[in-house]
């Protein structure tokens, strides 16, 4: 089978392997889209924590089952499933406390061990979440948007509090979405003024900010009676804008940091105290994110698919993964595909 392989940083090559084999309590999931995020465009440039080369990239997957170690789940093969890739022990205090997505012992498929930019992969059978609704693009986008749900959700966001997404990518994006289904207001910043229209025309924000040509702070005094946001969450995978977050956060406020970066994250005390705000770290997502998320999508309550803004198939990912990672081609989701295309793969770009 063909698989794609991140040899070193800037590097993708093409390469011949055996199917792999499966066992008992694992299926054999043939790929069909592959869905490229920050954690991928990261490794990519050798700026993923983590990461060790070289890698088989991509945790955001759908395919179809074809095959299962076990009888009792031969019930899956023929069904299109989405892929949970937080691989836990289930024996460390986190796992027990039902903390899957941060066990001392996590394994994370595209990052930790091989992921799926391949025509197979196999998968533990409980890591897969299959739907009779859902097409195999909106499955391939579950794993997104349940990082912005598992922000939220542990933000203890309410309704009608202020809600600050600083980060207009994929992931804030999914931050935005499910910030909005509690009833939040949403302020949204960005450094890109065509994210920040997309977030207004597609997903509903009414409020939003340019980091460095608006007064950010101003903005949200004048939307907040001068209180700062309720929660803040930072999505851009940038320190710099990371310490500056903490400048958003009101009294009593929340700090979610959902990036991770290669750095240092710093803030000043006296304020940080002043305000006895929270700061909270958001790691991956647990299957209850999972099952939220596909409920959500099932309803039609989400935009997921409109994120998708550019494709390929795998055999040109070495060409287009290049060019994704430059902010002019205004990539927001690309997908890869591996078989049965997508209707709307015809408008789509590489």
């Amino acid at each position: 089978m063909r698989v794609l392989e991140c040899m070193a940083p800037g590097h993708m090559t093409l390469v011949e392997r055996e199917y792999p084999e499966y066992g008992p309590g694992e299926a054999l999931l043939e790929m069909r889209r592959i869905g490229v995020c920050g954690t991928d465009i990261h490794a990519f440039g050798g700026n993923q924590p983590y990461f060790s080369y070289p890698r088989v990239l991509g945790h955001e997957l759908s395919g179809c089952v074809t095959a299962t170690g076990d009888a009792a789940d031969r019930g899956l093969i023929g069904h299109h499933a989405c892929v949970i890739p937080y691989l836990h022990c289930g024996e460390c205090a986190a796992c027990r406390r039902g903390r899957t997505n941060c066990c001392q012992r996590l394994e994370v498929i595209g990052v930790h061990r091989d992921g799926g930019m391949a025509e197979a992969l196999v998968v533990p059978t409980r890591h897969l979440l299959t739907s009779e609704i859902l097409s195999i693009d909106q499955l391939a986008l579950v794993e997104c948007l349940a990082i912005g749900a598992h922000a939220v959700r542990r933000s203890a966001l309410a309704a009608d509090e202020l809600a600050v997404v600083v980060g207009a990518g994929p992931i804030g994006m999914g931050v935005i979405q499910f910030a909005r289904s509690r009833g939040a207001r949403v302020m949204v910043i960005d450094t890109n003024r065509e994210r920040l229209a997309f977030c207004t025309e597609e997903l509903g924000v009414e409020e939003t900010c340019h980091a460095t040509e608006d007064d950010v702070v101003a903005a949200l005094e004048a939307l907040s009676e001068g209180a700062l946001g309720d929660v803040v969450f930072d999505a851009t995978g940038n320190p710099a804008a990371m310490n500056r977050g903490f400048d958003f956060a009101g009294y009593g406020g929340r700090y979610v940091l959902v990036s991770v970066v290669r750095a240092d994250i710093t803030f000043h005390d006296p304020d940080f105290h002043r305000r006895e705000l929270t700061l909270l770290g958001s790691r991956n997502a647990t299957r209850e994110d999972f099952s939220a998320v596909m409920a959500e999508m099932e309803a039609g309550r989400l935009h997921e698919q409109a994120m998708i803004t550019h494709r390929c198939a795998l055999d040109d990912m070495p060409d287009s993964m290049a060019r994704w990672c430059e902010p002019a081609h205004g990539v927001i989701k690309g997908m890869v595909e591996i078989g049965e295309q997508s209707p709307a793969s015809a408008g789509a770009t590489s």
